[in-house]
């Protein structure tokens, strides 16, 4: 059973900083690529950022890029989000989530874009 469970969420000032964990279990991590998306209220799914399959490609959205780091430990079937310089529009429910599609890269899985399991979020509220 896919299991991936966020934590480090919580309640940051505008310009600070947190980082987000995702551990992963049922499958073998480091055969997949793996999302971070985040859902403000009242707003559609956000990508966010994409970890390749292969331990070193990356890829994120415009509105985080230079502030938000994706990485991943494969040792620990975890992959984290670095979230620095926060704003108060990246007040949402962080998901991180797992490819459909085995050993894609960063560039692949951002192009089309496919996920079946996510976690249950962790909460990251910007504000002063």
């Amino acid at each position: 059973e896919v299991q991936l469970v966020e934590s480090g969420g919580g309640l940051v000032q505008p310009g600070g900083s947190l980082r987000l964990s995702c551990a992963a279990s049922g499958f073998t991590f480091y055969n997949y690529a793996m999302y971070w998306i985040r859902q403000a209220p009242g707003k559609e799914l956000e990508w966010v950022s994409v970890s390749g399959s292969d331990g070193r490609s990356t890829y994120s959205s415009d509105s985080v890029k230079g502030r938000f780091t994706i990485s991943r430990d494969n040792a620990k079937n975890t992959v984290y989000l670095q979230l620095n310089s926060l704003k108060t529009e990246d007040t949402a429910m962080y998901y991180c989530a797992k490819d459909n599609f085995i050993g894609r890269s960063a560039v692949n899985a951002w192009s089309s874009k496919a996920y079946k399991y996510r976690g249950q979020g962790t909460q990251v509220t910007v504000s002063s």
